[in-house]
């Protein structure tokens, strides 16, 4: 249906519903990209993943081609994949080192590190018409760039809050509850990534981070089977079974531990998920790992930081956050029904190489491409998606479920019950407001 059919995207998403177009329709997808993420703030990546002058990554928001970069003083800038002179691109790769500068492939035109105009060959051809200092003539930087603990984020808008305050205390508690788990307050990236392309509309995958219903019953067959393992393992050799076991168990809890959850609903459609997975065993390497930061922090420090319980953090509309699994999903929108996802690991800097090998023990068995969960998920998306862009069976999709029961105070929600649909209710209350600019 034409955009214009619609009387305004607002009348598209009641307090506990959505219209199905708000999913299938390409005209308000690209309304999306103009209006959500070429102003909000957008995670580009983490100043780790440049550790060297001349490193850079390639990147994407929204449909613009990104650069994230440092240079020779040790500055990280945020630029637009593009020549000046004839709108080449300027690397192509995914990642790598310029060592002196950025050379345009085409006609060798350098930039610096900051965009700024290097060396252009044969200058002799410009001279008195044009002037090479001109400011139109360096790579376009992004319109704001700020970071938050090492976390990197640009606007492609040059008004709009700071990040700090588009954060708010929701999202900061994210990449707090990483940095603040290291002895060291900092975290590295892990330099290679899972990247999916998911069949789907991008707010299918972020509702589905938040969703305490669907676990035990989307991934009951992996839970199910890991539990009778873990049962196996302990029977032969009376030993607690590894962690991994655990990790995918838990994707069967029963209904009342779901439920017993706290999700929080915060400005800007951020929404915080409490923990459920007993991620403090008494083993050599938590020990470990508890001294290490009692050195660092002392005793109190070291239990208010471990005994933070926060499962996920959903960073509206560009992260899906799991701090004590140290890892994040970063969503890249492709078209209304298509979505890049690209899922990050983090190390804990000075935490014992237990503590990383631990959580990558569950970034692969949840995010590898032999999972059955992430396969369990990737099949709900496309099959969401497929009946969403249907023509018939009814045009609304539902978030019924709890409403009007979470209080509100200063702006925060908070659920009632852990399979509230408040999350949905909270991020398309944002995408509202965004919208109906």
């Amino acid at each position: 249906m034409p955009l214009d059919n619609y009387n305004n995207l607002g009348s598209l998403v009641e307090p506990e519903r959505v219209h199905k177009a708000c999913y299938a329709d390409e005209q308000i997808f690209e309304k999306e990209l103009e209006n959500i993420f070429y102003k909000s703030w957008i995670y580009i990546g983490h100043e780790s993943q440049v550790p060297n002058p001349g490193d850079y990554w390639t990147t994407w928001v929204g449909r613009e081609r990104m650069i994230i970069c440092r240079d020779e003083k040790g500055n990280v800038h945020v630029l637009y994949n593009r020549c000046p002179h004839r709108g080449t691109l300027i690397c192509n790769n995914l990642h790598g080192n310029a060592p002196k500068a950025f050379r345009c492939p085409y006609h060798a035109w350098q930039f610096n590190m900051d965009g700024s105009l290097r060396n252009v060959p044969m200058k002799q051809g410009y001279e008195g018409i044009v002037d090479l200092t001109d400011p139109q003539l360096q790579m376009k930087r992004a319109e704001r760039q700020e970071t938050y603990r090492g976390f990197v984020f640009a606007s492609l808008s040059s008004e709009g809050p700071s990040l700090d305050e588009w954060l708010g205390k929701g999202a900061r508690a994210a990449f707090d509850d990483i940095c603040n788990r290291s002895p060291e307050g900092e975290c590295e990236i892990v330099m290679n990534c899972f990247r999916i392309i998911q069949h789907s509309n991008w707010k299918i995958f972020l509702e589905n981070q938040l969703d305490a219903v669907h676990p035990s019953i989307t991934h009951h067959s992996t839970g199910d089977a890991a539990a009778q393992e873990q049962k196996i393992y302990k029977q032969k050799t009376g030993e607690d079974p590894p962690m991994g076991y655990q990790f995918l168990a838990d994707f069967t809890l029963p209904y009342e531990k779901w439920d017993s959850l706290d999700t929080i609903g915060h400005p800007y459609g951020h929404t915080v998920l409490a923990g459920y997975m007993g991620l403090r065993p008494k083993d050599p390497i938590t020990v470990s790992h508890e001294e290490a930061l009692t050195k660092a922090y002392g005793a109190e420090r070291m239990n208010a930081i471990l005994s933070t319980n926060v499962h996920h953090v959903l960073v509206y509309p560009c992260l899906s956050v799991q701090p004590p699994l140290q890892q994040l999903r970063a969503v890249r929108p492709l078209a209304a029904n298509k979505t890049l996802t690209e899922i990050w690991h983090f190390r804990l800097k000075g935490a014992p190489e237990g503590i990383y090998e631990r959580s990558l023990a569950y970034y692969y068995h949840v995010n590898s491409p032999s999972t059955m969960v992430n396969a369990d998920d990737l099949n709900n998306f496309r099959a969401c998606q497929d009946g969403l862009s249907l023509d018939g069976g009814g045009d609304w999709v539902s978030f019924h479920r709890n409403y009007g029961q979470d209080p509100v105070e200063n702006g925060i929600t908070t659920s009632v019950t852990g399979m509230s649909e408040q999350p949905m209710r909270n991020m398309f209350s944002s995408w509202k407001e965004y919208m109906s600019v």
